[in-house]
């Protein structure tokens, strides 16, 4: 799968995968695609530090990224304990109590369930950018939006292309004019942060808009290489992935066999839905007792970003600690419905080239 992008950025296939742990960026690279490690967990930038040197030491030399969420700032950022004020109490009072009623165990003494929070900070995203631009990063890519002016000089000035995600035309045409490098055309089946426009239409409307000024690559709804095909065929010069990897051999955030894995693995196309209970900003999650609660017509309406984040911050790490995959917290895309058992990365990588192959000889043929 070989397009110009993978010139510019030195792997053999197209394929960008996005993903919160190291080990499973590092294999992505390895197998020839561009790992891009998601930094927002990482509260303390000496920990990301400590992420990217294993990465530079167990990717064979091969390029990765880094994906680093830069939103808007608040007038009161400045501290955690600032922001803290401004969340109100009938909301603390609910997530209690339904985590109470879910069955989840308070958090073990020690712990301030504060784990990955402070990445949404824009203060916090700054400090990964200036960690990432000392090691030899690939790519800088951000799920807001464009970054903000001065971080992509930055970037721009150590040769370090920025991409960004768009879940409309109109996104992906300020991007450029901001000077990204990459638009990653994210449509409404993906995990995580995602407009309301499905990819099969969006694709194409952002490839017309933007195409002939920056690469485009296609996320939302991709998994298997008959899908990449379908991107292809809608003008993409790569694909972005990220739910796939999720359920991969490499991926060990909350151990192996973890009840996320469970979840996921029992999950279907139809078990996700699109909430703003995760960040404040609308983001597709898989379905479990814990969204279903959040929809009940006595809950409160989420707080925006990054309220929202430091409101259930503590309750996400007690669903991880808990166990239970009918409560798990995780964003994830309707691509889930594929994701049945757990396989190297490299195997992953090895059945999408495959079918990527038979997929194009097979329309080939079907042409002649």
């Amino acid at each position: 799968m070989h397009t110009e992008v993978c010139d510019r950025f030195g792997i053999e296939h197209a394929i960008f995968g996005f993903t919160p742990s190291e080990q499973v960026a590092a294999a992505i690279s390895r197998a020839g695609g561009l790992g891009v490690l998601g930094c927002v967990r990482y509260n303390d930038p000496a920990e990301l530090d400590r992420a990217l040197h294993w990465m530079d030491e167990h990717t064979d030399g091969r390029p990765y990224g880094v994906d680093i969420v830069m939103p808007a700032t608040v007038p009161t950022e400045g501290t955690p304990v600032d922001l803290a004020t401004l969340i109100p109490e009938g909301h603390r009072e609910f997530v209690e109590r339904t985590l109470t009623e879910l069955g989840v165990p308070p958090l073990p003494d020690g712990s301030d369930g504060r784990d990955g929070v402070l990445g949404w900070l824009h203060s916090v995203a700054r400090s990964h950018v200036d960690v990432a631009l000392k090691h030899p990063i690939a790519l800088i890519a951000n799920a807001l939006g464009s970054p903000p002016p001065d971080v992509i000089a930055r970037a721009h000035a150590e040769a370090v292309p920025v991409a960004a995600l768009a879940g409309t035309a109109a996104h992906a045409q300020r991007h450029v004019d901001a000077g990204v490098d990459v638009v990653v055309a994210q449509g409404y089946e993906a995990g995580g942060h995602t407009g309301e426009i499905a990819s099969m239409v969006l694709l194409p409307e952002v490839v017309d808009a933007v195409g002939d000024r920056a690469p485009v690559l296609a996320a939302g709804g991709i998994g298997t290489g008959r899908q990449i095909a379908a991107a292809l065929a809608l003008g993409a010069d790569g694909v972005w992935m990220g739910s796939t990897w999720l359920t991969t051999a490499e991926y060990t955030l909350g151990g192996p066999s973890s009840a996320t894995q469970r979840a996921l693995l029992a999950a279907g196309s139809s078990d996700t839905v699109r909430s703003k209970i995760y960040t404040g900003k609308p983001a597709r999650l898989l379905k479990t007792r814990w969204t279903r609660a959040w929809e009940a017509p006595e809950a409160p309406a989420p707080l925006p970003m990054p309220l929202q984040n430091l409101l259930v911050s503590a309750a996400h790490e007690r669903i991880m600690r808990s166990g239970d995959p009918d409560v798990v917290a995780m964003p994830v895309g309707q691509i889930v419905g594929r994701m049945n058992q757990v396989r190297p990365v490299a195997e992953v990588f090895a059945d999408l080239l495959r079918e990527l192959d038979e997929t194009l000889d097979r329309l080939q043929n079907r042409r002649s």
